[in-house]
């Protein structure tokens, strides 16, 4: 596929890592010539310097004939002008978006071919926001992914002291919970991947990544580690587009707290939020956090734009009492630095943004793409079509079905109905298969399982 990236930045810069590996062809477009000259140290790519919403730069970049232009600069302006360029100049099929603003966003009705010509938006901070959210509904998970409309979920989490399955092989959870299926899709060893069988025994501090029906996650995590109480007061620090996102979102359910420097944003923050308190000052304040019962705050959030600010402002919060902290980091040189230390979670924004990227990317009929500790694997749903002379899925078991190497099924979603994957089971037309790959460089032999051809040879 030919893709044109506009914009070299953290999300421009991490996508285009992700489609190289891939065999994509890739051409990235930047105004910043070292940041351009960075990545194709890199990566192998082209690069293009100039400004993406030029016509000329455009054309430079192969338009006429890309597949997909994905802009993704700071600038909600200049990427929604280089889509109405690729649109009206070059006919590219295919234009995503990267859109900030909710004065934008709010606006439907204009992303539209005869208005601005965007195909797909993006918006980091809704991503973010709905995964910061997903990790308070279920305490202790790591990552928390919805598939099939939130019929099943893929749920990681550290297996810890007091799990009835620590020491013990994965097929006595069926013994511990013979009402309820759950399939383990991979485990993460001292950094290292291992594609589970039954007599895998689980050990302390093992990263688990498991499958199971909505309903069913508490009770799968009870398994792995002692099950954490229900938060109810969580704290905020900044008062940014996310803050007020994330606020707006938890109000409603939990006692919210947000913590902004700005006193006009403070203003305008109060206007917004309806039950949360809106307090001005430093969020690395010691004797704030203190006055304000830090210590009987269930989860401390740190999304400033601000990496450093968000990390020591975390560790304080932790040190003195915050039960759990979440910290927003940008840069994803420190993600595996600061994680599983006083810091329990650290949310990437690039990666989490990435994986909604890629789900309009991915060939065959993907409809969900999930990027999995900091890109190293990936969960897909895929929904299989045709029948069992035009398919390589359709018709057969599990266990007759060629997978690549490192890929599991984890779970397949029928008619709202959650069946979890055993080898007995045979995949039918319109089936939404949830998979799990460890090793990205497989994905295109994932896809083409899902592509429909006139027959198979």
């Amino acid at each position: 596929m030919k893709i044109i990236i506009v914009g070299a930045g953290q999300v421009g810069g991490t996508l285009a890592e992700n489609l190289a590996i891939e065999a994509n062809d890739i051409t990235v477009i930047d105004p910043d010539n070292q940041r351009l000259s960075e990545l194709s140290d890199r990566i192998d790519i082209r690069t293009i310097e100039g400004l993406g919403s030029y016509p000329e730069v455009l054309e430079q970049a192969g338009a006429e004939d890309a597949d997909m232009l994905i802009a993704v600069t700071n600038s909600d302006e200049v990427n929604m002008l280089a889509c109405q360029i690729a649109y009206s100049l070059f006919k590219t099929p295919t234009k995503i978006s990267r859109v900030r603003a909710n004065a934008y966003l709010k606006q439907k009705s204009l992303f539209r071919n005869d208005a601005v010509p965007v195909d797909v938006l993006i918006s980091p901070e809704q991503v973010v926001t709905k995964h910061i959210k997903r990790l308070l509904e279920y305490p202790g998970a790591l990552q928390a992914l919805d598939f099939a409309e939130g019929e099943v979920s893929l749920v990681a989490i550290r297996a810890c002291e007091g799990g009835p399955l620590i020491g013990h092989e994965l097929a006595a959870i069926r013994q511990h919970m013979p009402n309820i299926d759950t399939r383990v899709a991979a485990i993460f060893r001292d950094g290292k991947p291992i594609i589970p069988s039954g007599n895998t025994v689980i050990n302390e501090g093992d990263e688990v990544f498991f499958i199971a029906a909505r309903d069913h996650i508490r009770a799968v995590m009870s398994e792995l580690q002692p099950l954490e109480k229900s938060y109810k007061r969580v704290m905020i620090a900044g008062g940014g587009n996310i803050g007020q996102r994330l606020a707006e979102k938890l109000e409603r359910r939990y006692r919210v707290k947000i913590i902004e420097s700005s006193a006009s944003r403070c203003k305008s923050l109060s206007e917004h939020l309806e039950r949360s308190t809106v307090l001005n000052g430093n969020c690395a304040d010691k004797d704030m956090l203190i006055d304000e019962n830090i210590e009987n705050t269930d989860v401390f959030i740190a999304v400033t734009n601000d990496d450093e600010a968000n990390i020591m402002a975390s560790m304080l919060a932790k040190r003195i009492g915050a039960r759990k902290v979440i910290t927003l980091i940008s840069n994803p040189n420190y993600v595996d630095l600061i994680q599983g230390g006083e810091i329990d979670i650290a949310v990437s924004p690039q990666q989490t943004t990435i994986g909604s990227l890629l789900t309009h990317i991915r060939r065959g009929d993907v409809v969900n793409v999930h990027s999995l500790r900091r890109g190293a694997a990936e969960a897909i749903e895929a929904i299989a079509h045709g029948d069992h002379r035009s398919s390589k899925v359709v018709g057969k078991r599990l266990d007759e079905i060629n997978l690549p190497p490192g890929t599991t099924i984890g779970a397949i979603v029928r008619k709202k109905e959650v069946l979890i994957a055993h080898d007995h089971i045979r995949i039918e037309p319109d089936d939404h298969v949830i998979l799990f790959l460890i090793d990205k460089g497989r994905i295109r032999e994932v896809e083409k399982l899902f592509q429909v051809g006139l027959t198979f040879f």
